[in-house]
């Protein structure tokens, strides 16, 4: 893995499962890591790991709900930030609901943390991505708005509007240094995804170009690369890491 010494690193979201092991992927890689979520108990299993690798880590909480939380996060992180991850989601309880059954409050809260969430976190950090000189944004989108997953519009719409973000994003930043990709996972073997229907996870196992599960560490370690100089080259691309379930 490319080395992240000397980098520092804020991921969002990250006392989940795939946010933790991002987390410890990116410490193994030498980086400097804030890590944020909306509480410290969610946070303090991730923060005891990243710990245990002997890197330099702290917590902040953020509400990417709620604006006021999200600048005053960005507002409390002096000096530069070389890469953001964006992993902070609504991802669970809304799956399995056909378009016409989905309640206008449930839409507007997906759409409010996983696409206004993720935009007001990246203008939260902008100055400080900007200070770093090589500022990385790496977003956490789905490959399930690549192929359509049926009964999951809401969330595939979301992250949807995350990869167009990225392309936008790509452009607007590019002058400044700052590079910034997507993730598409696919189905991973994590808590939150155990609502999802067996059948769904076997349509993954079965069909994937590497046919079988897929765990948090193959996603990880292509994040930490993405937060490398060297992969300014890959800004405004969409990533499917997904075993080749779906290629972009």
């Amino acid at each position: 893995m490319s080395s992240l010494e000397g980098r520092r690193v804020v991921v969002t979201g990250a006392g989940g499962g795939l946010g933790k092991t991002i987390a410890l992927a990116c410490a193994s890689a030498g980086a400097e890591l804030i890590l944020s979520d909306l509480s410290d108990e969610s946070l303090e299993p991730t923060m005891a790991a990243v710990r245990e690798t002997g890197a330099t880590v702290e917590s902040k909480l953020m509400d990417l709900s709620d604006p006021d939380s999200i600048a005053t996060f960005g507002a409390s992180i002096s000096g530069p930030v070389h890469g953001l991850v964006n992993n902070g989601a609504i991802a669970t309880g809304i799956g399995g609901i056909g378009f016409e059954d989905i309640e206008i409050e449930s839409w507007d809260k997906v759409m409010t943390v996983n696409v206004r969430g993720t935009w007001l976190a990246i203008r939260a950090l902008a100055p400080a991505l900007r200070s770093s000189g090589s500022g990385r944004i790496v977003n956490l989108a789905s490959d399930t708005a690549l192929w359509g997953a049926p009964n999951l519009m809401s969330y595939i719409s979301s992250k949807g509007a995350v990869m167009a973000m990225t392309r936008g994003l790509a452009r607007e930043l590019g002058p400044d240094g700052i590079g910034v990709t997507a993730i598409a996972p696919g189905i991973l073997t994590t808590p939150s995804t155990e609502y999802v229907p067996e059948a769904r996870h076997k349509l993954y196992e079965t069909q994937r170009a590497v046919p079988g599960p897929q765990g948090t560490e193959e996603v990880a370690d292509v994040a930490a690369y993405l937060l490398t100089k060297a992969a300014i080259t890959l800004t405004g691309q969409v990533l499917p890491v997904d075993h080749g379930f779906v290629f972009n």
